[in-house]
């Protein structure tokens, strides 16, 4: 993907869903209950927990996990550093395919950092 297309993915996404949504409100106000859950804060605060699930996105091979994760970790002020350390880890555990997702995640980064 191009460096701006997470943006428009994310958004495309969003726009997409939105009649899902209003058809499947009870399942869609369910699946929004267990993501403010999981996302909480407890015994591990809000930014590990998005780079968890950025992870796991990156090594799924999910571009719309990419982009909503990756956004969300610019607005919990994650550090490069700390994004590229997750990432070492994914290619640890997920090789070359994992690797090709890292560069999209490095994308998406610089697109939400400049926007």
């Amino acid at each position: 993907m191009s460096t701006f297309e997470h943006i428009n993915l994310t958004q495309s996404i969003s726009d997409k869903l939105g009649t899902f949504r209003q058809g499947q409100s009870e399942a869609m106000q369910g699946f929004g209950q267990l993501a403010r859950a999981a996302l909480a804060a407890g015994a591990l605060d809000a930014k590990q927990k998005e780079l968890i699930a950025l992870a796991i996105g990156v090594t799924q091979h999910c571009s719309g996990c990419i982009g909503f994760h990756t956004k969300a970790l610019i607005r919990l002020e994650c550090t490069r550093q700390e994004l590229e350390e997750m990432l070492s880890i994914c290619v640890y555990m997920g090789g070359g395919p994992a690797l090709m997702y890292v560069a999209e995640v490095l994308g998406a980064w610089d697109a939400f950092s400049e926007s």
